[in-house]
């Protein structure tokens, strides 16, 4: 559900600053019935997807990546191809993990989402990739249909982790998978993904980050005035009802709207279908103690420090008005020796994959094949 103060330099409750990664509603419309968000009983979905100019999709080094279209669900373009996305459930150490797949050939890619978020942010991607790629896209456990373990009842200190979460991954891949495949990260997700590769580096053939998190609310980026409040503060929404209060304050269609309309550059691409996406997962039964955990999390690693200790092929990618993450910072991380390039993706927000689909895409099959062998 809606995350808070995980990533923002300050605290700036009215203007509702959150760290995890959204994506956007197809332009085809959908039953709200049809849609896996939407109800526990899962449903095979059939999407069609036809590509306008594929030659000018091409991955351009060192900065800005070249427009092309993707017109989904056009009848008119011989090229059409239909695909079927499968949801299945995966159990992971006795919870239930809800999962998306599509395509039986070709490298294996997973699909991770940020924080908040949930397969489902991926469905601009998962068909049009799954056409000579095997594609899945994994809930994290704690979000989507995954199973909210309370943390509080499982006596650890914390247990939403980057460290619970690569595992999560890596066992997905030797379960599920059972192939070594290549990560496709968002936001807070690109920590799950580079975690996950540095514990067992012989499943993770390569990792596309699509503006990862800076982290900035991390205990060692925070200044020296301000930790004591935050810390406070944080444990004040954990321990007292304030948290109850807040994480309802923001679980409504219109504060979910609002949120979204800050970090996708085109606002035009926060419909209804988008809102009801990230919605209703949190308001599932556990929710808010996730919430409540992650926002009082602010341990953990940094991307510059997995980074170097990344063994595979490394490709950042930033939409150039995200307001979360400011790009000016993020091309920091071009300058690391595992990562081999620094792509700029133009007027698009924190959020890449859905909101510019039709730039990812062919960014996601130029770094799978240069790597593919």
């Amino acid at each position: 559900m809606i995350m808070a103060i995980t990533s923002c330099s300050t605290i700036a409750i009215s203007k509702l600053y959150f760290p995890f990664s959204f994506s956007q509603t197809i332009n085809k419309k959908i039953s709200i019935n049809s849609i896996p968000f939407c109800s526990k009983k899962y449903v095979t979905k059939k999407l069609f997807f036809s590509i306008k100019n594929p030659k000018s999709c091409v991955y351009v080094s060192n900065s800005l990546v070249n427009d092309c279209s993707i017109d989904e669900t056009s009848k008119e373009n011989n090229s059409q191809v239909s695909l079927n996305v499968s949801t299945r459930t995966w159990n992971w150490r006795g919870y239930s993990i809800r999962y998306q797949y599509c395509g039986n050939s070709g490298p294996a890619l997973v699909l991770v989402h940020g924080f908040g978020a949930n397969s489902d942010h991926w469905r601009k991607n998962l068909p049009v990739l799954a056409q000579s790629h095997r594609v899945f896209s994994i809930d994290l456990i704690g979000y989507g249909y995954s199973d909210k373990p309370n943390p509080r009842e499982l006596g650890v200190d914390n247990f939403y982790t980057f460290e619970t979460w690569g595992c999560q991954l890596n066992d997905f891949c030797k379960d599920v998978v059972r192939d070594k495949a290549f990560f496709i990260c968002n936001s807070i997700g690109g920590l799950v993904g580079l975690q996950a590769a540095v514990l067992e580096p012989q499943l993770c053939r390569g990792i596309l980050l699509l503006n990862i998190s800076l982290r900035m609310l991390h205990i060692t980026k925070q200044p020296w005035f301000a930790k004591s409040l935050i810390k406070a503060f944080q444990n004040l929404l954990r321990n007292t009802a304030l948290g109850n209060f807040f994480f309802k304050s923001v679980a409504t269609p219109e504060s979910v709207k609002n949120i979204l309309r800050q970090c996708y550059y085109d606002t035009s691409q926060v419909t209804d279908e988008l809102v009801q996406s990230i919605l209703l997962p949190g308001l599932e039964p556990g929710a808010v103690d996730v919430f409540l955990e992650f926002i009082c999390y602010s341990a953990g690693p940094l991307p510059e420090e997995l980074l170097p200790q990344v063994k595979c092929p490394v490709l950042v990618a930033w939409g150039d008005k995200d307001p979360w993450e400011p790009i000016e910072l993020g091309r920091a991380y071009g300058k690391f020796d595992t990562v081999e390039d620094f792509v700029v993706l133009p007027n698009v927000g924190h959020c890449p994959q859905d909101e510019a689909p039709h730039l990812v895409n062919p960014l996601v099959e130029s770094f799978v094949a240069r790597h593919a062998n």
